[in-house]
């Protein structure tokens, strides 16, 4: 069916095309908090693995992924859009209450740099190891066979999820559970990091990570607040939602960190900041202000504990996704089952403090238990086809010798550190010895 171009608000379009500016933006931001968290011998390959993915994950979703996941269907959407073909036609199942008032192309560009940070995150539970082409080839059909359907359950007003009732305001089960899930299945194919849990592998730059912090709580403003699809009283909610859980998470982290160890860290309160912002995104446009600051409180000390349960169970999630991303979208999509309320969205449902029974409670954890188990089994199968095709992990020689000298040539600091010069060639297979004197 044919989108009326009459029914375009200005407005509303320019919001949305400045929050999918503020979306495109996080991933850099993403680059910089992970590129901290990682020793010294591998920043620039933390930022080359998410500006890799940006780039891959763009061209997949215009060639096919739009078209996957918003097309019609119940499961998986078909080729109509793919190469962003058909631009004129509405956006099947936007009808209604919940009509568009902004171009199809609009919509397009801000969904597509959803598709882009959800695999950056990926690249968190992969840090220190994974190999750079073989990162392409996973973003690419990760893209295609994870993110794109599971878009299209959630996403689109077509499938089967949205069909049930499921709510997911900005992503906490389509971008954070779907990441948490398939990260933790990757951190299983790769193996644990050369030394871990025996050797410390603190992170080396912590302005970095507060940093790439500081963009993210900036970037996540258009990530929820973007998602109302209009510049209107939704979106005002989802805006003020958003910093007010993120505040809360912050202090609850931090005060969890200080019962349990004695002193609140700069790290705690930046991993504060960020699970906040993962609970309260599937929740921003549905909650009141006191409801979001709720879910801050819950997500800052649940994530501040679930960090710890890698260490327990020996697998090496390097920088903590599962723990906050896969348990803080969990935890945001059960919230809104609890604290949903028709008064700040009335395209949204009561939750069970608000009177509105069990059975959305139901439908948000059959939604988040499907993704996640979705997500992990076919992320692992995946993981194991490529490593079993190119392979996914770097030599033992090119690991202990950092993935920036090694995969990319380059460090992130000075070249005097090594006994190498700048100009010498250096790759993942054949390397000359090098001495690190000083960082790493």
């Amino acid at each position: 069916m044919g989108f009326d171009m009459g029914t375009v608000d200005t407005g509303d379009t320019a919001w949305v095309l400045i929050s999918a500016a503020l979306v495109l933006l996080m991933t850099p931001a993403l680059a910089f908090f992970y590129a901290g968290m990682v020793r010294a011998k591998n920043a620039m390959a933390m930022l080359a693995q998410n500006y890799l993915t940006i780039a891959v994950a763009a061209l997949v979703w215009a060639l096919v992924g739009f078209s996957l996941a918003f097309g019609p269907g119940d499961v998986l959407g078909g080729l109509h859009f793919a190469g962003l073909r058909n631009m004129t036609d509405a956006v099947p199942g936007y009808t209604g209450d919940a009509a568009q008032t902004i171009p199809p192309l609009a919509f397009v560009v801000f969904q597509m740099m959803f598709a882009v940070i959800t695999p950056a995150i990926i690249t968190g539970s992969t840090a220190d190891r994974m190999r750079f082409g073989a990162l392409g080839l996973f973003v690419a059909l990760w893209s295609l066979l994870v993110y794109a359907p599971v878009a299209h359950w959630i996403f689109s007003p077509d499938g089967w999820a949205a069909r049930l009732g499921a709510l997911d305001f900005a992503g906490g089960t389509v971008v954070h559970v779907n990441a948490g899930a398939a990260g933790l299945a990757m951190a299983l194919v790769l193996g644990r990091r050369r030394g871990w849990p025996a050797e410390p592998m603190r992170p080396h730059n912590l302005p970095f990570v507060l940093l790439g912090t500081g963009l993210l709580w900036v970037g996540w403003l258009g990530f929820n607040a973007g998602s109302a699809l209009a510049a209107d009283q939704v979106a005002a909610y989802a805006f003020v939602n958003t910093v007010l859980a993120s505040a809360a998470a912050m202090l609850t982290w931090s005060a969890v960190e200080r019962f349990r160890y004695g002193k609140p860290t700069t790290l705690g309160a930046a991993s504060g900041v960020v699970a906040g912002l993962v609970a309260v995104t599937p929740c921003a446009g549905y909650v009141s202000p006191l409801g979001a600051m709720l879910v801050g409180v819950a997500g800052g000390a649940l994530c501040a504990l679930a960090v710890a349960v890698k260490t327990w169970l020996r697998f090496d999630d390097s920088l903590d996704v599962v723990g906050v991303h896969l348990v803080g979208g969990a935890v945001g999509s059960v919230s809104v089952a609890l604290l949903a309320t028709r008064g700040v969205n009335p395209l949204g449902d009561d939750g069970l403090f608000y009177g509105g029974g069990y059975g959305l409670l139901g439908v948000q954890l059959l939604v988040v238990l499907t993704v996640a188990g979705y997500s992990f089994v076919v992320t692992y199968l995946l993981g194991r086809v490529i490593d079993r095709t190119v392979g996914v992990r770097v030599s033992d020689a090119a690991e202990e010798v950092g993935l920036d000298l090694a995969v990319h040539g380059e460090t992130a600091y000075e070249f005097a550190a090594y006994a190498i010069e700048p100009d010498q060639p250096v790759t993942d297979h054949a390397y000359p010895r090098v001495e690190e004197r000083r960082i790493g």
